[in-house]
């Protein structure tokens, strides 16, 4: 990317915003409109985490990537279209951003009559174990890693130079989808650290204390696929530079 480092953390502050308040908040408000998921139901759910990735992409990608997701651009570091220098800023633009949409999404279910339990769960926040409604720790590790690898790798594969222009940002957010359709019994869906974050600080308790879980999983899914994808790469693309952009893709 060749923009300034101050913008390129910029536009993953506010694409990770939007992911997590389209994503949790969509969830969040149909919880509180209900009490369940009627309003929307788990495929609305799915679809406003890919719509968020999906729109954000577009609207950022030109920018830094759009990444949103502290194990997208470690992924992306591993397999050498991301400089290993920028990480830490761009990790903390990314969690910082899912900070303050799960705190723009508390301020506004804060504000019904009679006021907000920020109970376990309540903004959407992963978890482990049956006790809580999850699969066991085991199971939601290896979801949580394999399905980070894939969208590595769809991420990788979408966005090369040889893949169909235009369309790297809508495989990105139909995958993402199809993650959460798959995922979110499992354990609501992480697949980003960050968005784990931002509800675990708000919650506290049990939501934080798992909260390492949703940052060891996805990120080693995403370094091995970086360096599968090191190896699946065609041969002429050996040097292909940093993640293009949807649009350029």
């Amino acid at each position: 990317m060749d923009q300034p480092l101050v913008k390129r953390c910029g536009a993953e502050f506010f694409g990770t915003l939007w992911l997590v308040f389209g994503g949790c908040g969509t969830a969040v408000f149909a919880i509180i409109t209900r009490g369940d998921l009627d309003t929307v139901g788990l495929v609305g759910v799915s679809l406003a985490f890919g719509l968020t990735v999906l729109t954000g992409a577009y609207a950022f990608g030109h920018i830094s990537g759009g990444h949103f997701n502290p194990a997208v651009s470690v992924g992306l570091a591993v397999a050498k279209r991301f400089d290993w220098k920028d990480l830490p800023a761009d990790v903390a633009s990314q969690v910082l951003g899912a900070i303050a949409a799960t705190g723009l999404i508390w301020a506004i279910v804060s504000a019904m009559p009679g006021g907000f339990d920020k109970q376990y769960g309540k903004l959407a926040s992963n978890g482990f174990g049956v006790e809580h409604g999850y699969y066991s720790l085991g199971g939601v590790l290896l979801a949580e890693a394999f399905l980070t690898f894939m969208f590595l790798l769809i991420i990788l594969g979408a966005t090369h130079t040889k893949a169909a222009a235009g369309f790297g940002g809508l495989a990105i957010g139909l995958a993402l989808t199809l993650i959460h359709l798959i995922s979110i019994p499992i354990s609501n869906t992480s697949v980003n650290p960050a968005r784990s974050t931002g509800p675990a600080i708000f919650e506290g308790g049990t939501a934080l204390s798992q909260l390492w879980a949703f940052w060891l999983a996805p990120i080693v899914g995403a370094a091995i696929a970086g360096l599968v994808y090191v190896w699946l790469r065609p041969e002429d693309a050996a040097n292909s530079g940093p993640v293009s952009t949807p649009a350029e893709a």
